[in-house]
């Protein structure tokens, strides 16, 4: 089942404070590993996880600027927070607050990535989804999916641009 056919059932999944969500990717975003609380709130079995595509929890909430953002500074070889809204396989969904970052092999290139994700400040995601809402109708308002990126993008730029921070400092400071 791919994840753009099942239906939102608009109830969120909540995981413990002292747990943390865990996966591996390879370069191409498949899925390596994944830990036992990944695979409980996914709701998806190891062998359904394992080598499917991360995008598999893409949620239809979540703007592909942050996504496009995430993999351009990881793919940088840096590390990035990010608030993430995920769906699990029957349609319910789940905040993260993510920290991903690049895996390295001995010669120093890229071999993959590695995400710990956390329960989100509740607060802080109050301020975080009216953007990303904001964000979407952006992203929404063209046909042309490129461009509507694109201008999500330059929003989301000129959105940082008049708070003075990076994404990551904005993340922090919410």
């Amino acid at each position: 089942m791919t994840s753009d056919r099942v239906h939102l059932t608009g109830v969120e999944r909540h995981f413990e404070d002292n747990e943390l969500i865990v996966s591996k990717t390879d370069l191409k975003g498949r899925i390596t590993y994944a830990n036992d609380v990944f695979i409980r709130i996914a709701d998806y079995t190891e062998q359904e996880l394992v080598d499917a595509p991360h995008s598999i929890l893409r949620h239809p909430g979540m703007p592909r600027c942050v996504f496009k953002l995430l993999w351009d500074v990881v793919q940088d070889g840096r590390e990035i927070f990010a608030y993430v809204v995920n769906r699990s396989k029957n349609g319910d969904h789940y905040w993260v607050f993510a920290h991903v970052t690049p895996t390295f092999g001995s010669d120093g290139k890229i071999i993959g990535y590695h995400s710990n994700r956390r329960v989100p400040k509740r607060d802080a995601l109050a301020k975080i989804e009216p953007i990303y809402q904001q964000l979407l109708a952006v992203e929404n308002a063209t046909p042309d999916r490129k461009n509507g990126l694109a201008k999500s993008t330059e929003v989301l730029h000129a959105l940082l641009k008049d708070v003075g921070q990076t994404y990551e400092q904005f993340v922090f400071s919410v």
